[in-house]
Parts: C-alpha cells; structure tokens; sequence
C-alpha cells in the first residue's frame, strides 16, 4: 500500500515497526527455541519482561507466570468520562509436541515446541506495545493500553481466567488479539463478527458392571457392547436435540475398555471432546449430554458415570471491534488485506475475555504467498516472519482507535 493510503497514525505505526523487525523476528526465534508448557512459562516472561522495561515500561508480573503492562494514564474524555484502556493479548505458552520445523532455531526442549505460533503471538504485542510506548513518549497516544501476555491457553481451565482473577481486566473497556493462521497469506487478516471459535469442552463416560464371560453375556452388563451405543448413538441424539445451527459436534478421542478377547470387563471409558459454535447452545448442551448417556445405557443394566468438564465458551467477536480491526489492518495492511475467515470448532481461551468486555480476535496470514499451508498443533509448523511485522502494525493502529 503507498504510504498516501495511509492516515497519519497509520504511517508513524509503519514507520515505527518497520524499525523493530529484526528485533522482533529475533526474539521469536529465542522464544521458539525455548519453549515452556502451559503455567511453567518463566523464561519467556522473563524475556519480554526485560525487553519492557528496556523500553521504560513497568511489566506487572502476575502470580505465577504471565504479566500484564500498562502504557500511557487513564485521562478524561472529552464528554468528561474516564476513558478506559484497550488490551492486547498474547499467549505465551508452547504445547507438549515435538519440533519438526527442521530450521536452526528449532526447539532446544525434547517434546516441547510452539506449534500453534504463541511464539508469533508474543512477538506481535510485544512489538505493537513497544510501537506504542513510542508514540506516548512522543505525546501521541489518544488512549491508554494494556498488554496482557497471558499464561496457559492451552491447558482446561485456561490462563485468562487467571489474569482475569488477578486484575488483569480492571479499567479495560475493550480487548484485542490475533491468531496465527497458515492457510492465510501473511500481510493478511481474516476476521468475522459473532463466533469465530467453538466451546470445547471434556467429556468421559464410565461404564462398569460386575463383569463376567463373554460366553454368558446375558448374566452380566455388558460393558463394551454399552460403551459402542454411547460412541454412536449420543453424538447423533446431541444432532437432534440441539439446533443443528449451533454446530454442535461430540468426538470421541479415546476409549478404554478390557484386556482379554473372552472377558467382559467390569468398566470402561471413552473420552472425548464437545464443541458448540453458540454460547445459549453450549449452556444447554450438558444437560442434554447427561440425559442422552443414561437413556442410551438403561437397557444393558450397566452403572454410568458422564463427566463433563466445561471449558472455554466461543469466541464471539463484536461487531464494532470487528470493524475496528478491519479498519486498522485496511490502513496498514492494505485495502486487500481483509478476508472474511470460516469458523472453526477449535477452543481458544480468549473467549473468557469476550465476556467480560467487548472485542475481537482476527486470523494473522502465516503463510508464504504461493508456499504451503501448514497445520497448527503440529510440530512441522512454519511461518512467514513477515507475519509478524503485520501482527505489530494490525494491533498497535487498533489501539490507537
């Protein structure tokens, strides 16, 4: 995009960033190198922690691992009001996968890698923060901000609501966040209104009855023949129960039952997970889950144990922070720079955020434009680093409104 496309705020974010993306590329590769399981994240806040303060800033470390930064003062709006701070979020946490990525910043930790891009995530506010700081040295910050590195989203119950119970949401009136996406050209955005990402919730069944041979099954509940109705038959009465609209979707993962070809055992487990594109759906779909297990077991004379663990909501984006977004990266990115992405059944714990202040998350394009699309969670993942100059230039000219 020529730099006459551009408002003037859009031109200092690019010139400022265009600045730090050696530095920033560079720190991402440190924190990919490096990288730390769901609450054991000390290194990386460590990292960025310093990094702040080099740039004058006072990181608030929050209990645990995590912090959160504050940049500029609460000042009175013009109709007199206070007027409150926008966050940007990063999650700083890797996943318990090995690294593949074959380059030579590749993960030093055996099993451990940043394969969902949390090391881009990190990156991105960290440089749209130091974007930021700049500009308020310079008297040119219309409002305060916070940044939030946040522990833990990869793990049930997440880091967000951690930081929430620490404060870290006090005096925020709206928040933002990206999330890297490989199927997406880097120097591009996705974003939708409403929800983005699916509820994903736990769920185990527990069969068990006294057991016995599988001569005489009639003597006995039959633990894996009840166990084969719950796989197949809940998941279809979950379709007809709830609006199919919802997007509701049970799977299971994992299922445990018996050593022997000619015992019945006496329990058995299938684990799995339910995802729910809409909140009112979501709250409703325990109790149908519940209801479904005991009336599918009842005539195999089997006790049955259903525990469902909730775990996050969607992510539902609001309309005017998605529009926020869409017009930041428009003056920044470019006017081609916004696609409208799909929704996806993937959990992403910002969503705790969304219900406690309004905003939006977009997908950052990771991939090379004409390169292979990636997968994230998988330990081959690359990116563009490009990406994360986009990253910093999309949420630092959100922040400033």
């Amino acid at each position: 995009m020529h730099a006459a496309g551009r408002t003037a705020l859009g031109d200092r974010v690019v010139e400022l960033a265009a600045g730090l993306e050696t530095e920033l590329v560079a720190i991402r590769r440190d924190i990919h190198a490096h990288p730390e399981v769901s609450r054991t994240e000390t290194r990386t806040t460590a990292l960025v922690a310093d990094r702040l303060r080099a740039a004058g800033l006072a990181p608030r470390l929050l209990p645990g691992t995590g912090l959160v930064c504050d940049i500029g003062e609460v000042d009175e709006a013009a109709d007199g009001g206070p007027r409150g701070r926008v966050a940007l979020r990063a999650d700083i946490d890797a996943l318990p996968v090995q690294d593949r990525c074959e380059l030579p910043w590749s993960s030093v930790t055996p099993g451990v890698a940043h394969a969902c891009g949390h090391d881009v995530h990190t990156a991105v506010v960290l440089g749209a923060g130091l974007v930021l700081a700049a500009l308020d040295g310079r008297g040119l910050l219309p409002r305060p901000v916070r940044l939030v590195f946040q522990p833990a989203e990869e793990v049930q119950p997440g880091g967000s609501l951690d930081v929430i119970a620490a404060g870290g949401l006090d005096g925020v009136d709206e928040i933002y966040a990206v999330h890297c996406d490989p199927k997406v050209d880097a120097g591009q955005i996705g974003t939708r209104i409403g929800p983005i990402t699916s509820a994903s919730d736990e769920v185990s069944v527990t069969v068990t009855s006294p057991g016995g041979h599988t001569s005489r099954p009639h003597l006995t509940g039959d633990v894996v023949y009840a166990l084969g109705q719950v796989i197949t038959q809940v998941p279809a009465v979950l379709g007809r129960r709830l609006d199919p609209r919802s997007g509701v979707n049970l799977t299971w993962g994992a299922v445990h039952a018996g050593s022997a070809h000619n015992a019945i055992p006496s329990t058995g487990t299938v684990r799995g997970t339910l995802r729910c594109l809409d909140v009112r759906a979501w709250e409703f779909a325990g109790q149908v889950l519940h209801d479904a297990v005991e009336q599918v077991v009842a005539p195999y004379e089997v006790e049955v144990t259903v525990n469902h663990t909730r775990g996050v909501p969607p992510v539902e984006n609001d309309e005017a922070a998605t529009g926020a977004l869409e017009a930041a990266a428009r003056d920044v990115l470019g006017p081609a720079s916004v696609l409208l992405t799909e929704q996806s059944l993937g959990g992403e714990d910002f969503a705790w955020y969304l219900t406690k202040v309004p905003g939006a998350m977009a997908r950052l394009g990771t991939r090379t434009p004409g390169g292979r699309s990636y997968d994230i969670h998988q330990g081959d993942l690359r990116v563009d680093e490009s990406a994360i100059g986009a990253g910093v230039r999309l949420l630092a000219r959100v922040a400033l409104g």
